[in-house]
């Protein structure tokens, strides 16, 4: 680990070459094992590195100095090119081990042609992937924070105990998160009062899916950020902020569910060139169950965060840093 001090980390500028280090040499780690593509898990460590990496920059933003070589805008050009390959091999482990063998044979039929397809586009994107983890633009990258790391370029701020300005830098990225409009998909606000539609039939949350799922896609990409942000600073908070932050967790994953299941429809009728449901009637009516008991599930961590007292606690919580040097 790099810090600016021979101690214990205790200013922000401490914590943000901790965070870019660690983030960076498990990028490194498995750099090597993406390039061989023998095990999925280095591409699933490495995505994870990058993204982590990404999100250590942004939020230390206000605290470090980087060349041009290392913004952030660098980084998620990379990590987006690993999460396209990485997408595909979720993709194939759900088609290939979750629902084909529970499929009638006539239907894995159809599947198998729908994983030749994939299979030969996940070869086109491999090379796209190891073409940028060779390209002079990567390694520049690596370079460059290595360098960085060694001798590290901090603002004014970055000198400041990080428990005096820790709340000021999460609150404003939890606010958003509250923000995010993804968070009135299936409501109705009323005289100022927001209502969530429960109790819908699956056919009217198939339609909402349908209109609104980029809006909550989007909300997902906004919660795995905070995330990855509020993780960095766990140390320094107690019971009530790990609540929160499993909360963060929860429903990452949950609106992952509703995002893999359009994904995967809509892959399959794009390679089957007509509607799953003709080809794959019961693939496409586990998908719609899914879909919906994922649905309900969201509709209740929903409902919670649109409660005014859930988010007052959640900004008190980070307002009381509990870490002690």
């Amino acid at each position: 680990m790099i810090v600016s001090t021979q101690n214990k980390p205790q200013t922000l500028g401490d914590w943000a070459s901790l965070a870019i280090d660690k983030h960076l040499q498990k990028v490194i780690k498995h750099e090597d094992g993406v390039i061989k593509d023998k095990h999925p898990e280095d591409l699933h460590q490495m995505r994870v590195g990058m993204r982590r990496l990404r999100s250590a920059i942004t939020g230390f933003a206000p605290a470090i100095l980087l060349p041009k070589s290392a913004q952030e805008k660098k980084i998620g050009k990379i990590a987006h090119t690993l999460g396209s390959l990485r997408d595909l091999d979720v993709l194939r482990e759900a088609l290939e081990n979750q629902y084909k063998p529970a499929l009638p044979s006539e239907e894995q039929k159809s599947l198998k042609t729908a994983l030749v397809h994939l299979d030969k586009q996940r070869r086109q994107v491999l090379k796209e992937v190891k073409h940028t983890l060779k390209h002079e633009h990567y390694k520049s990258l690596k370079q460059s924070l290595n360098k960085w790391l060694k001798q590290p370029k901090y603002q004014e701020i970055a000198h400041m105990p990080i428990q005096e300005v820790l709340p000021d830098l999460l609150l404003p990225e939890v606010s958003k998160l509250f923000l995010h409009p993804g968070w009135l998909v299936g409501t109705r606000v009323n005289g100022g009062k927001v209502d969530v539609f429960k109790e819908l039939e699956p056919e009217i949350v198939a339609q909402q899916l349908a209109e609104q799922g980029a809006v909550l896609h989007s909300l997902r990409k906004e919660t795995k950020r905070i995330r990855y942000q509020m993780e960095v600073f766990s140390d320094f908070y107690g019971e009530a902020y790990q609540a929160y932050l499993e909360d963060v967790k929860t429903i990452q994953e949950i609106l992952g569910e509703l995002q893999d299941s359009v994904v995967l429809s809509e892959f399959l009728t794009d390679v089957l060139k007509s509607k799953t449901k003709k080809e794959l009637p019961t693939l496409a009516e586990q998908l719609a169950q899914e879909s919906y008991e994922a649905w309900q599930h969201w509709q209740t961590l929903q409902q919670r965060y649109l409660n005014l007292e859930t988010r007052k606690g959640f900004h008190l919580v980070i307002l009381q840093p509990t870490f002690s040097s």
